[in-house]
């Protein structure tokens, strides 16, 4: 009995030599366990909201400073990813989907530089006013 708790010890906490037959097997088992497991067993799939035409409106245009003003519905953003102040990952999360849902945006280059987030009564965001700056092709081509 104790010879298997030991091997049952060692195994958890992987404690095989390298190149030893047990320290191989395990290999095998974890590769087969990841080729082999379905990918619906863990429901890994990426999580998409679908853009409804009245969860992006274009506010306004400026076009001498090539910017644009845009009112996002707060509900398009998953409940952790919304914020009541500008974050980077709210930066990163508005211009994924504006890129996605404005069509003049997707073969574009531009850049967020404002967010506005409009709050209800009880203080929870309701919209996120995102203006963005339209790159210009000679600019954009001279970024990193």
């Amino acid at each position: 009995m104790r010879k298997v708790w030991r091997g049952i010890v060692r195994t958890i906490f992987w404690s095989f030599e390298r190149g030893s037959w047990p320290y191989d097997l395990m290999v095998v088992a974890i590769v087969l366990f990841v080729l082999l497991t379905p990918r619906n067993l863990f429901h890994d799939q990426p999580q998409t909201i679908a853009l409804a035409s009245s969860d992006v409106q274009l506010l306004s245009e400026d076009s001498e400073n090539h910017t644009r003003t845009y009112r996002l519905d707060a509900k398009v953003l998953q409940p952790e990813k919304r914020a009541k102040v500008p974050t980077p990952e709210l930066e990163r999360e508005t211009h994924d989907i504006l890129s996605r849902a404005v069509e003049d945006l997707k073969e574009r280059t531009f850049q967020v530089t404002r967010i506005d987030p409009l709050r209800a009564p009880d203080g929870s965001v309701v919209y996120y006013d995102v203006t963005v700056h339209l790159l210009t092709e000679r600019f954009a081509s001279s970024l990193p």
